[in-house]
């Protein structure tokens, strides 16, 4: 409906006095200025992405971020490095993932902010490191603190500007209420509280002894919509229709609200153990059950894809294909792949948390084009206020930091990150910058020679130790070679870099309290019978 001046200012009035309220002239005047205003926005927008859109089209290295576009994340659990086809995988295909790395843009040298669960999705939503907002390693059933009400979290910037949010999967921040994500900016949750193996059963899902310590230490795995329990008691069946029934829950949001601005996190179970996939693909990839999993997965992209095209929404959509943080190797044929990469999940070798990432946007990010400088998952919150024009908080810090010249493939850019600190569980292990990456004397888990796992059941680590060495890893990505000798001015400065993030950040190896780290949530305190 097209309304003229006249009508739109009766209209106003209406909307804000009532039928029948008798207006004064400088009131009328307010709402006419302020539908005026309301108007030259509109166009002013409209401008923006119009111009935006023409430098990408021809081929312009435009840094400026297209207006409110929507957000998709979709963020797999334990994926590893190699074990997407744009990444090189082999062994089974990955058609959709494919496409979209041809259409968009892969992120080589992609980190998630350390290399396990819990700690690693609060960076991504807070844009900051755990150690900050004090979520470190994988929060167990019913923790008694989790992601707190202070910090800002991507839904919450999102929701401000007008978004609906939602998010789809395993949460991980927290299972009591307070911590559940419709308290930190999601309009909707369906998924589970934690990771899929927190349940009182065997590593394939089995039946257990009643005097088994995990029948004593975990409780019934549960599913959630909004703040309920919907399902007390997932089972393995069940388990087989979880990447399913994310993606049917993930297509119905998008089908909802294509017909406003909307934040749509996707963050799947799999491909953590145990692992379980839908009578769909269960051995029709031919590469053994994870194969399986990761081939559901690529369906499940698919399936996102199209809602996007069926709306008409996929060029003015930003979706982010990531991981948590890499493979969990001593699972073995039920684990992924690192590639040329050192270590996995649970270690700050470049295996552990150097993560396969695809950004696409038709139109605007450049198509089958790669970036190599270095990002982290923590950046995307402050790059997503960018293009929602939002400022962040000044009184409370943000460690990510805006790559959008790096998504646009601006000519020249660079990573904005002068250096990283590699922390795990609060220990610092290691710091890196673009090229150069120094370890830290610590201990860490490997299997070194030792034959990994097979069918779903673990091998145990052995315990190793690294001393201060330093690698070149734009030559040497497999951190084989210590060059410390060889370059002692840049030991020097990573060094100094590391004595920053101890002051700041704190480091339980050193005993160091750091000054700028924040309370997570917590309960209250239980009281004493």
């Amino acid at each position: 409906m097209s309304l003229g001046r006249g009508k739109a200012t009766a209209f106003g009035r209406r909307l804000v006095f009532g039928r029948g309220f008798k207006v004064r002239k400088a009131m009328a005047s307010d709402v006419r200025q302020a539908l005026r205003a309301i108007h030259a926005r509109t166009i002013r927008r409209r401008a923006a992405w119009l111009a935006v859109w023409w430098f990408a089209a021809a081929g312009f290295a435009a840094a400026a971020p297209p207006t409110r576009p929507n957000v998709v994340i979709i963020l797999c659990d334990d994926l590893g490095y190699a074990d997407i086809g744009p990444f090189g995988a082999t062994a089974y295909r990955t058609p959709n993932l494919d496409r979209m790395a041809a259409e968009g843009r892969k992120f080589t040298d992609f980190h998630s902010a350390t290399a396990v669960c819990s700690a690693s999705r609060v960076a991504l939503l807070t844009g900051c490191y755990p150690e900050r907002v004090g979520v470190l390693g994988a929060l167990r059933p019913r923790s008694r603190h989790g992601l707190s009400a202070e910090e800002l979290t991507l839904a919450e910037l999102c929701r401000q500007h007008g978004y609906a949010t939602g998010i789809v999967g395993k949460w991980h921040l927290g299972d009591f209420k307070r911590f559940l994500p419709l308290q930190h900016g999601f309009d909707e949750y369906y998924g589970l509280p934690y990771s899929n193996d927190m349940w009182p059963r065997g590593h394939r899902g089995e039946e257990l002894p009643p005097d088994s310590p995990r029948r004593k230490q975990y409780p019934p795995l549960r599913m959630f919509e909004g703040n309920q329990v919907v399902d007390e008691e997932v089972t393995a069946e069940e388990q087989t229709e979880l990447t399913r029934q994310y993606t049917r829950r993930a297509v119905d949001f998008i089908d909802r609200h294509h017909e406003q601005p909307f934040f749509l996190y996707v963050a799947h179970s799999m491909v953590h153990v145990p692992l379980f996939v839908s009578k769909e693909f269960e051995g029709k990839s031919g590469a053994g059950l994870f194969g399986d999993a990761v081939a559901e997965i690529d369906w499940s992209v698919g399936e996102i894809l199209a809602a996007l095209a069926r709306h008409g929404v996929d060029d003015n959509t930003i979706v982010v294909f990531t991981s948590d943080n890499g493979p969990w190797l001593n699972f073995g044929d039920h684990a992924g792949s690192a590639g040329p990469l050192r270590e996995g999940k649970g270690t700050m070798f470049e295996g552990g948390y150097r993560v396969p990432c695809i950004m696409r946007m038709p139109g605007l990010i450049p198509a089958g084009s790669v970036c190599d400088e270095f990002c982290v998952t923590f950046d995307l919150l402050p790059t997503i206020a960018r293009a929602l024009d939002a400022p962040l908080p000044a009184e409370r810090k943000i460690d990510g930091r805006d790559i959008w010249p790096l998504v646009l493939g601006e000519s020249g850019a660079v990573s904005p990150h002068e250096v990283f600190y590699c922390y795990y569980d609060g220990a610092l292990h290691a710091v890196r910058d673009r090229r150069w990456k120094l370890h830290l004397p610590h201990p860490y888990r490997t299997l070194g020679s030792r034959a990994a796992g097979r069918g779903g059941y673990p091998v145990d680590y052995k315990q190793a130790r690294i001393e201060m060495e330093l690698f070149d890893l734009k030559n040497d990505v497999g951190e084989t070679k210590n060059v410390a000798s060889e370059h002692p001015e840049v030991t020097a400065r990573l060094v100094a870099a590391a004595g920053a993030a101890r002051a700041e950040l704190g480091d339980v190896l050193t005993g160091r309290q750091g000054a700028g780290v924040r309370e997570p949530g917590r309960m209250p305190q239980q009281r004493q019978r």
